[in-house]
């Protein structure tokens, strides 16, 4: 028996890779106020798995593929006589409906429709695994080599300008990765719960972070936290996997949370 017949700890590396890859996102996300963006592309990666299954290639290639034609479909739809979040609410609703109605048009294939919606961390195999850390690496390589133009072209445009570097540069460079990190976290915690494990993390992390490079280390430890003791919580009390580890991550936020407002008021 080898390390990696173990199912539990397939989860385990499971949800580290995923934490890895979308925390440090995540950090972008709530700077951006971009929530409700990774939301409608997570929405849309049914529909991902609809064609997928229809046309017979795999289903990380259709997640990846429809959930970058939503997040560029809406950075080019954004401010052309819309508001965003009434576009991102169409987008998001719209794509994950026909996504819906897509998987029960489809004949001859079995699909486990709760298990896209929810994840299910626990039937990871090895070839899943690859499939995530391959792209958890590649998420990290992107952040890692735009860090410091994301930064300028998130906390101010007009300097990002004025240095040379291109916000809508950046913000298609933030749309792959945030693609990535959908097409990657589909198989742990599903399309409802995938914006959960981008923002929780990154919203606990910041009342301990005094620079951005440190929201984001915290933001990956407290994911990785929530995937590993979320796994433990589900085993021991007979819980889905999935919610079990935002439910962890939830508690990590109210506890970060809580603890901020102490040191805010002493300091006061």
């Amino acid at each position: 028996m080898t390390f990696l017949d173990d199912f539990l700890i397939r989860a385990a590396l499971a949800g580290i890779g995923v934490a890895l890859a979308a925390a440090p996102l995540g950090c972008f996300v709530v700077w951006r106020r971009m929530a409700y963006f990774g939301d409608a592309t997570a929405h849309a990666s049914i529909l991902g798995v609809a064609l997928a299954l229809s046309f017979d290639v795999s289903v990380f290639a259709g997640v990846l593929a429809t959930a970058l034609a939503m997040a560029t479909t809406v950075s080019a739809l954004a401010g052309r006589g819309y508001a965003m979040d009434t576009l991102l609410g169409v987008l998001a609703h719209s794509s994950l409906a026909f996504g819906l109605v897509a998987v029960s048009f489809l004949q001859g294939v079995r699909i486990d429709l709760m298990a896209y919606l929810f994840g299910d961390i626990l039937a990871v195999g090895r070839a899943d695994l690859a499939v995530i850390w391959g792209g958890a690496a590649l998420v990290l390589a992107l952040l890692w080599w735009r860090w410091s133009a994301l930064l300028t072209a998130t906390l101010n445009p007009d300097l990002a300008h004025a240095a040379g570097i291109d916000p809508r540069r950046e913000q298609m460079v933030l749309t792959i990765a945030l693609a990535l990190v959908v097409a990657v976290a589909i198989k742990v915690v599903g399309v409802l719960l995938i914006a959960a494990m981008l923002l929780i993390p990154a919203a606990a992390a910041r009342p301990f972070a005094a620079t951005p490079e440190r929201m984001a280390a915290i933001a990956a430890l407290l994911g990785m936290l929530s995937a590993t003791g979320g796994l433990q919580l589900a085993f021991a009390l007979d819980t889905p996997a999935g919610p079990s580890i935002v439910c962890l991550a939830a508690a990590l936020f109210a506890a970060s949370s809580l603890t901020g407002l102490l040191l805010h008021r002493r300091r006061g």
